[in-house]
């Protein structure tokens, strides 16, 4: 069970692995449905062609035991095989994972992580990240949605399959993984040094802005959310709330039934919430049983906001006509259903069955959802980490010190420019910041002075004054609120 909010929470986790109900790490979540497998696929009664195809597979697997120079284990030899066969397929949705995995899963779905706390997904055979869990480690050290994971403690990711990559990066609580990112608005590479940690994951947090704007943050649509979600949508009402802001940035999705039973509270009745087409083009539609709300409602999204969210995003924009603020969300229009039973030996079949479009019929994969009120966070909320191991002073030029110039500018100390070139006022700028934080002030950027501009800089993005997406949002409910 996840704990309420009052319950301390734990350091968070890692990559979430792939399970019977939510999407996951090891691909990125996907959504259960509960079908089975139709009758046929694996049926005894093989049409001549599968007959041929499985009797090679049969015969490739007893060439190889029979002729290979060392010692085969036949097990892994037939994960391989799974494994090709879903690589085959070019979905990075899905998957398949041996017995150990999905035992993870499983008990990982409660709540308990440990890890660096991010989800991933594979794209063009690299390791994307999705979204840093809210509060994780990944997100604390400054992890960003779209960032291309490249190596873990000097391993590379090349090559490997993705349920690969993600052991890479898994690992005991308290143990350093040092990740190498490459992010699209640097050339350089970058390296964070992450603590794995352990969590025990809230997915709700809430509160009330002046005049009665309630604000709800969903970082994830896990089994207990959409109950939670009603605990605290209810307290904001008790409270005399006149409008509500929910926030999925960084969300990168959950179980489908959860997210369709959120949005019923605000789709009024008989509206539709989503279409699901599946392989054969027949689309069958979700629709709200719900009375809708009388307050006007936002809902801030970004490029890390994916599958439920998206959801839920499209619903409340097209069929509860909510505003939609910030920027375009991640794009995933596909529909996950998992098979362990039918494997047998406990490992877990992840397969895309259908397709999922919004109220009006939009299938939004690798598009995204457009906002009404485009809405980008300032440049320094992406500004890439500054090398430690260098030192920086005047005269220098550099990307690093783009990044200084950066933060130094956001802090209020005023370096003039932020094209790289270290110049005098980047050295008064820094002198300055140096002496506000009892350093010595030489205008020399070294490990010390950086670990501190850093730090001060995460405090800045983490207060809610400097978060211009939720602010809009704020201001746009407080507009519709009648006097």
């Amino acid at each position: 069970m996840f704990k309420r909010r009052t319950v301390t929470l734990l350091v968070l986790v890692a990559m979430l692995i792939s399970s019977l109900l939510t999407l996951t790490l090891t691909g990125q979540w996907s959504f259960a449905s509960s079908g089975s497998i139709r009758s046929g696929i694996f049926a005894d009664n093989l049409s001549g062609s599968s007959k041929s195809d499985m009797q090679k597979i049969e015969k490739a697997l007893q060439l190889v035991k029979n002729n290979y120079v060392e010692d085969v284990d036949q097990s892994k030899l037939v994960d391989g095989a799974i494994d090709g066969i879903m690589n085959a397929l070019g979905d990075p949705f899905s998957s398949y994972m041996g017995p150990d995995t999905a035992k993870q899963f499983s008990e990982e779905i409660e709540g308990s992580f440990t890890g660096i706390g991010a989800e991933v997904s594979m794209e063009n055979g690299s390791v994307v990240v999705v979204a840093p869990i809210k509060g994780s480690p990944a997100e604390k050290a400054g992890i960003k949605p779209k960032d291309i994971l490249l190596s873990v403690n000097g391993v590379s990711f090349e090559g490997l399959k993705l349920n690969e990559a993600v052991t890479k990066i898994r690992g005991p609580k308290g143990t350093e993984a040092k990740v190498k990112v490459k992010r699209a608005d640097t050339s350089a590479e970058i390296e964070y040094t992450i603590v794995r940690d352990d969590i025990t994951l809230e997915t709700i947090y809430s509160r009330m802005e002046a005049g009665g704007i309630g604000v709800i943050e969903i970082t994830e649509f896990s089994m207990n959310t959409a109950e939670r979600f009603k605990e605290e949508l209810a307290s904001l009402e008790g409270q005399g709330m006149k409008g509500l802001v929910i926030d999925v940035r960084n969300n990168p999705g959950g179980v489908l039934s959860v997210v369709i039973d959120m949005a019923k509270q605000f789709v009024p009745k008989d509206k539709v919430i989503v279409q699901v087409e599946d392989k054969s083009k027949q689309r069958s539609k979700t629709v709200s049983n719900g009375s809708g709300k009388h307050y006007p409602i936002a809902v801030v999204t970004n490029k890390g906001s994916a599958s439920a969210s998206e959801i839920l995003a499209g619903a409340l924009q097209e069929s509860a006509g909510a505003k939609l603020i910030g920027e375009a969300t991640y794009g995933k229009g596909t529909v996950q259903t998992s098979f362990t039973k039918e494997m047998g030996d406990g490992s877990l079949l992840k397969v895309t069955i259908a397709k999922w479009l919004t109220p009006n019929g939009e299938w939004i994969h690798k598009k995204g959802i457009k906002p009404d009120i485009e809405v980008s966070q300032p440049d320094y909320f992406s500004v890439a980490p500054i090398n430690k191991e260098t030192t920086f002073k005047y005269d220098m030029l550099g990307d690093d010190i783009k990044s200084a110039q950066v933060m130094l500018n956001a802090l209020g100390f005023k370096p003039g420019r932020m094209d790289g070139y270290f110049d005098k006022g980047t050295e008064t700028a820094l002198k300055q910041f140096q002496t506000s934080v009892k350093l010595k002030a030489d205008g020399i950027l070294e490990a010390e002075t950086v670990k501190a501009l850093e730090s001060k800089l995460i405090e800045h993005i983490r207060d809610v004054k400097n978060d211009k997406q939720m602010n809009t949002a704020i201001e746009e409910i407080r507009k519709e609120i009648t006097p």
